[in-house]
C-alpha cells in the first residue's frame, strides 16, 4: 500500500493507514505492507521518517513573506532531508505575493542541517509558492549581489553581479520536474500561474530570472530541473549540487522495488488521478515499480479523471474514485473514513480471501 498524500485532506501516512483499515474489514488475514510515498513535495520528510527512522530536528525559519515558520529537518546517519515546501510552500503563500516570496527559509534549513553535522543534504523540491530562482536560499548561505537576494523575484530586477558562497557539503535536489529555469518551458511560464503570477506578468517575471541566470551561470539555468520549485533547483545546481528524481529517492529509501516483488498486489493513490500523473507523480512511479516486479497496480483516488485506455498507458490495472463511491461532500468531510470504505469495497475484488 504505497499512496501519495491526498492533497488538502490526508497525508500519505494517514492515507496508507486508512486503506489498510478498510482492507482488513473484508480480509483480516491478508498481510498488508504499508509504504506511504512522496516525491520531493509536501510529505517528503514525513514519509522518509516513517521509513528510515532517524532524528527530527525542529527549526524555525523565515517563511515566504518573512513570518517565523516552523519546519523540520530529518537526520539519518550523515544525511539530512529537507522539505522545501515547509519553508516556502504554496500552502504558506495561499497563491499570493509570488513576486515577493522568498526561499530564504529553505537556505536556513540547509544551514541547520550543516550545523547538525550532515555531510549530505537532500532537498525535496515541490509544492512551492515561490518563484525567486532560489535567490533566497543563496542569500541564507552567504551569497551577495548588487540587488537584494532575499526579496523575491522582484528584487532581482537589474541584477548584474552575484558572488556565490563556498559550499563543500554534498547537495542533492530531489525533484521529478525537469524544466529549465526560464523560457517557454521554464519555472515562470509553466508553474507561475498556479502560484499567483498573473498571465500578463509572466514575461516580466521570467525576464528577472533571465537576469539572475546572466549574473551567475547561464548554462546551469538550462539544465534539467533548474526550474523546479520556482528555480530552487537552479540554486542547488549553482552550488555544485546534483538532481535525483524525488520518487527514486523515496522509493530507494523505503525499498519499494523489493517490497513490491514480495507482494501479490500493489496499491497506490492520490487526490486527483489524471493524465498529469504521468509527469513524475507518485502513482505512475509506483506503477512502474509494480510493472518491473510483474505485479498488478491499482489506484485509489479522490477523483479519477482518466479513461481505461489512458489508465493502461500509465500501467494501472484499475482505478477507483472516492467521490464516485461516497460523494464529494463526505469525501472531504471524512476523508479517512471514506477512503477506508473504498478500500473495503476494492478488497472484495482484489483480495484472495
Amino acid at each position: 500500500m504505497a499512496p501519495d498524500k491526498f492533497a488538502g485532506t490526508l497525508t500519505a501516512v494517514e492515507a496508507a493507514a486508512a486503506i489498510a483499515e478498510g482492507w482488513r474489514r473484508h480480509a483480516p488475514d491478508d498481510e498488508l505492507d504499508l509504504a506511504p510515498m512522496a516525491d520531493g513535495g509536501p510529505g517528503f520528510v514525513d514519509v522518509l521518517h516513517a521509513a528510515l527512522g532517524g532524528e527530527l530536528l525542529a527549526v524555525t525559519v523565515r517563511g515566504p513573506h518573512g513570518e517565523p515558520t516552523p519546519a523540520t529537518v530529518l537526520l539519518h546517519k550523515h544525511t539530512a532531508y529537507v522539505e522545501a515546501a515547509q519553508a516556502c510552500g504554496l500552502h504558506l503563500t495561499g497563491g499570493e505575493g509570488a513576486e515577493t516570496a522568498t526561499t530564504y527559509g529553505v537556505g536556513e534549513l540547509v544551514l541547520a542541517s550543516v550545523d547538525a553535522g550532515a555531510t549530505r543534504i537532500v532537498v525535496g523540491l515541490g509544492g512551492s509558492g515561490t518563484n525567486d530562482g532560489g535567490a533566497g536560499l543563496l542569500a541564507a548561505l552567504g551569497a551577495t549581489a548588487d540587488r537584494p537576494l532575499d526579496a523575491g523575484v522582484a528584487g532581482l530586477q537589474g541584477i548584474t553581479r552575484v558572488e556565490l558562497p563556498a559550499f563543500d557539503v554534498e547537495l542533492v535536489a530531489a525533484s521529478d520536474v525537469d524544466n529549465p529555469l526560464t523560457g517557454l518551458f521554464g519555472a515562470t511560464k509553466v508553474f507561475g500561474p498556479q502560484k499567483g503570477v498573473p498571465e500578463e506578468r509572466l514575461p516580466v517575471v521570467d525576464g528577472w530570472l533571465e537576469e539572475l541566470a546572466a549574473a551567475t551561470v547561464r548554462r546551469v539555468s538550462l539544465e534539467k530541473g533548474a526550474g523546479a520549485a520556482g528555480g530552487l533547483g537552479f540554486a542547488v545546481l549553482l552550488l555544485g549540487g546534483t538532481r535525483e528524481p524525488g520518487l527514486r529517492v523515496v522509493g530507494d529509501a523505503v525499498r519499494l522495488a523489493k517490497r513490491a516483488r514480495a507482494a501479490d498486489l500493489v496499491l497506490t493513490g492520490e487526490g486527483a488521478f489524471d493524465f498529469s500523473s504521468r509527469a513524475g507523480k507518485v502513482p505512475y512511479g509506483v506503477a512502474e515499480v509494480a510493472a518491473a516486479a510483474i505485479r498488478p497496480c491499482v489506484v485509489l483516488a479522490g477523483q479519477v479523471l482518466v479513461g481505461s485506455r489512458e489508465m493502461r498507458a500509465l500501467g494501472i490495472e484499475s482505478a477507483y474514485s472516492l467521490v464516485d463511491l461516497v460523494g464529494k461532500e463526505r469525501a472531504f468531510a471524512d476523508p479517512a473514513g471514506a477512503l477506508a470504505d473504498l478500500a473495503q469495497r476494492i478488497a472484495r475484488t482484489w483480495s484472495r480471501e
